[in-house]
């Protein structure tokens, strides 16, 4: 532990992580008692802190920030509570737009706020509702509009299956009471006011830059710009996805770092230029400055998200670093990076978003300091930049894959490739063409901006369309248990933050994780939450009850099978995998079906609706669903074992709210 002294601190949000994630590893919510000792154990770990100096100080310091974290994420989960629908619900739906998207299958999205359902009291009323339309698009209200709209709507849904996402508890945090869809057209009630000025100026701002740059270009431009990938189409965003380039689209720390640098060197140059500034201005400090202002209004600008305000943070740190004459680029600026991040937003760590950024920046970092330590030459003069772009390009996709496949399921066999074309010329091209067309915008000559940047993004869509076109651009991976991933970047943090020959001990829960996802074995029949789908494995594959409907839950399961098939093809070969598996399985849906539901020993009947008599077989019928959630079923040596979501999830705060309103 001596030898490790000055290099401690790069643990601190290693620590604060593990404490957050103790508290959302809870199967029940944790009662007060454990709030006021994770309270005693920082006050007291404090007063040991600032009153004695002794060689266990890294032990106390530990202890302080596992307390602190597990207190953090339990406050930010009461904080941001609200009431959330408990029932179905059909009927009008008043609120103001706050955010406009797209859901995965492409239909416009919107999220409302200061909403009104009808015949619910305003202390039972959600604070936030999602509803995408799939009627006809029309022309969408500016953001901050209030409007009338006529919905379905239910409460956010539980995980797909045990162990999958968990959906309501990222609802919870976003605020989401209710989610749902509309086929009608809505009706404004009140345009935009000055309230939503910002939001306003953004989407307005979209429209100007989908005017200049017309099509997908135009719509890429708009995304990288304001934030708004509402005009983006479906077939371009997965395009981007299949060739690990769809972190160009999300305003992120690769964004916020191009623009930030950009600023910086344009402002530091330009007084350099300057005799009368040259020798009586601070030129780095207020280069820095001038960086950190617009970088805060591009935050603004692009919508606030949590990717964007966590870019914003990383920016701020390496800018201050700047400002105080300290390294900018280090273990303790990204440390200190995540620290904020998680002290402000501790559920931030569950998310890829978070973990991707970081994993990325540490690797990064590390592997940089590590070839400057060792005098490691990266080539001739004219060699570094590409040297450079190659070693930045190859650790950063190597940092994230693990992340990427856990998460998605997926990973670019020529993601690789793909970055190494497209995103230099994003940092070199598309952004500063960018921010030089919003300079021109007051002169009317933002066209020519505008034009330069289309290049760069035709450019960087060609790419993308090249490498997906190509045999076996994607590849699929099973999804793990949760804690093979967690394993496996506590071995990488090894490595990459402990000094000395025993870093290299962290390469051996990285193998034994590696080992533990490859034997991972997937539920042999899984039944959706409400009933309305089942899935059997067989040797071709996972094979599915509907060939329509539950389209979200299906492609969860495909997903985590790693299984690039659609629903239907899934679904050519019920009858045949249904009737031979270990345990004959039957699935009733349809009012019809149900009534005239029966089984024999030995079965398992699904039923997508309420059963009122009681049969010899293992049934799962709205009732028992309700109670279990998702459930999964393993057949081990003739004997039955079951999962279900509810024993996964526990009894939080996010999906028990309901019951206590």
């Amino acid at each position: 532990m001596l030898g490790q002294r000055g290099a401690l601190y790069p643990w601190a949000p290693v620590f604060l992580a593990f404490g957050i994630s103790l508290y959302f590893a809870l199967p029940n919510e944790p009662p007060l008692a454990a709030y006021a000792l994770a309270l005693a154990a920082t006050f007291v770990g404090s007063v040991v802190l600032a009153l004695y100096r002794s060689l266990f100080a890294p032990l106390v310091w530990v202890c302080l920030l596992v307390s602190v974290g597990f207190g953090l994420a339990g406050g930010r989960a009461v904080w941001v509570s609200g009431p959330v629908l408990g029932w179905r619900y059909y009927g009008p739906v008043e609120g103001r737009i706050v955010l406009i998207d797209r859901s995965a299958s492409g239909a416009l999205r919107l999220t409302l706020d200061q909403v009104i359902l009808e015949r619910l009291p305003p202390n039972k009323t959600p604070t936030r509702v999602r509803v995408a339309l799939h009627g006809a698009e029309s022309a969408v209200p500016q953001a901050g509009s209030t409007v009338l709209i006529t919905a379905h709507l239910s409460p956010p849904s539980g995980p797909v299956e045990p162990n999958g996402f968990d959906f309501q508890r990222h609802a919870w945090f976003q605020g989401l009471g209710a989610i749902g869809y509309s086929r009608t057209p809505l009706m404004v009630l009140e345009p935009a006011r000055h309230a939503a000025l910002i939001s306003q100026a953004r989407y307005a701002f979209a429209n100007f830059v989908r005017s200049e740059i017309k099509g997908e270009n135009g719509a890429f431009a708009a995304a990288i710009m304001a934030g708004d990938r509402s005009a983006m189409s479906q077939e371009t965003v997965d395009t981007l996805r299949h060739t690990n380039l769809a972190h160009l689209l999300a305003i992120s720390g690769l964004h916020m770092g191009l623009l930030s640098g950009f600023i910086y060197a344009a402002i530091r140059y330009g007084l350099v230029l300057s005799p009368s500034l040259r020798h009586r201005v601070p030129i780095r400090k207020t280069a820095a400055f001038g960086a950190l202002v617009v970088s805060f209004f591009y935050l603004l600008l692009s919508g606030g998200s949590v990717a964007t305000e966590r870019a914003f943070i990383m920016a701020m740190v390496a800018l201050g670093a700047v400002f105080f004459e300290r390294r900018v680029i280090s273990l303790r600026s990204v440390a200190t990076a995540a620290l904020i991040v998680l002290l402000w937003q501790p559920e931030a760590l569950l998310g890829p978003g978070f973990q991707m950024s970081f994993a990325a920046t540490t690797a990064l970092v590390a592997v940089f300091a590590a070839l400057r330590d060792y005098d490691v030459s990266l080539g001739p003069k004219w060699l570094r930049p590409f040297a450079t772009l190659f070693i930045t390009s190859f650790v950063a996709g190597l940092a994230t894959a693990p992340v990427a496949a856990a998460h998605f399921n997926h990973f670019a066999h020529y993601g690789l490739l793909a970055n190494l074309l497209a995103v230099p010329l994003m940092g070199a091209l598309v952004i500063p063409a960018g921010v030089i067309a919003l300079l021109l915008w007051p002169l009317g000559l933002s066209s020519l901006g505008f034009f330069v940047m289309e290049l760069g993004i035709s450019w960087i869509l060609t790419v993308a369309g090249f490498f997906a076109a190509l045999d076996g651009a994607r590849g699929t991976v099973v999804a793990p248990d949760p804690y093979v991933l967690a394993m496996m970047m506590l071995g990488a943090l090894g490595v990459a933050l402990w000094r000395g020959t025993a870093r290299l001990f962290g390469v051996l829960p990285m193998l034994v994780a590696a080992g533990l996802w490859s034997q991972t074995t997937r539920p042999d029949v899984l039944i959706s939450d409400t009933g309305k789908l089942v899935g059997v494995m067989t040797g071709e594959g996972r094979v599915l009850s509907a060939k329509s409907g539950s389209g979200f839950v299906a492609r969860g399961w495909l997903e985590n099978d790693g299984d690039l098939r659609s629903q239907e093809a899934a679904a050519r070969h019920w009858e045949e995998a249904s009737a031979v598996a270990a345990y004959p399985l039957l699935h009733a849906r349809g009012k019809a079906s149900v009534a005239a539901a029966g089984c024999g020993a030995g079965q398992i009947l699904v039923v997508a609706g309420l059963l009122e008599r009681d049969l010899p077989c293992l049934v799962f019928d709205e009732r028992r669903l309700r109670e279990t959630g998702a459930v999964a079923l393993y057949f081990e040596r003739d004997e039955l074992k079951m999962k279900t979501a509810r024993e996964s999830t526990g009894r939080r705060l996010w999906n028990t709210r309901r019951a206590r309103q």
